[in-house]
């Protein structure tokens, strides 16, 4: 069956499966060190010691599906070189109160969602590095650990706030989540909202005629 000529092709299967498959595991991070570190809900656990499990199993996880993406996935590379790539626009976009008007024209990516992306991968690396710090405490001098442990807190609060504010901008534009739960989108939201990365996909569907 043909897809509608009113949707574009935004996220391939993998891609999706990588953003649900992270977005469970750091979901499942946060929960479980709210059971662990905040007294009301730690008092409601029976089992600490199986929490403090799932909690450093998930952690360690947290970097598989990004592997597995960069590995497996060709749409997957191509959009994380989108990502890495600040298009002249960006910093307008980043500085403009009407950025979410239209009126500055983004690529597949606005500058927010690049942002995003880089405190992502930061934060996976630098949670990973010091959990894995905490876990094996024996190997570290008492400085190192007191280090890691306020790194790891302290980014932790971060992603917490990140990942709130991820959420509620998904819940706002019901269109964008309906792209990450069947990969594709309206064209006409799609000029609006990353209008070059549209006429990038329409030059592609309807190529101009050849030189020479």
């Amino acid at each position: 069956m043909s897809r509608s000529p009113d949707l574009l092709p935004r996220f391939s299967r993998g891609e999706r499966w990588i953003h649900l498959t992270l977005g469970t595991l750091v979901g499942v991070c946060i929960l479980t060190a709210a059971f662990l570190y905040l007294g009301p809900l730690s008092a409601l656990v029976g089992r600490r010691d199986l929490v403090a499990t799932v909690h450093y199993v998930s952690g360690l996880l947290t970097a598989i599906p990004l592997v597995v993406g960069w590995l497996l996935s060709r749409p997957f590379r191509t959009d994380v070189r989108r990502l890495n790539r600040f298009l002249p626009d960006d910093s307008r976009w980043l500085r403009s109160p009407e950025r979410r008007m239209g009126s500055i024209p983004s690529g597949k990516f606005n500058a927010g969602q690049k942002l995003n992306s880089a405190f992502v991968l930061g934060s996976v690396l630098v949670m990973l590095a010091t959990g894995l710090m905490l876990h094996y405490f024996d190997l570290f001098s008492d400085s190192q650990r007191t280090g890691a442990t306020f790194v790891h807190d302290l980014v932790a609060l971060a992603v917490v706030v990140i990942a709130a504010g991820h959420v509620w901008m998904a819940w706002s534009d019901p269109v964008a989540r309906t792209g990450l739960r069947t990969g594709f989108v309206p064209r006409d939201w799609a000029r609006r909202e990353h209008a070059l990365w549209a006429a990038e996909l329409e030059r592609d569907d309807h190529p101009g005629p050849a030189n020479g």
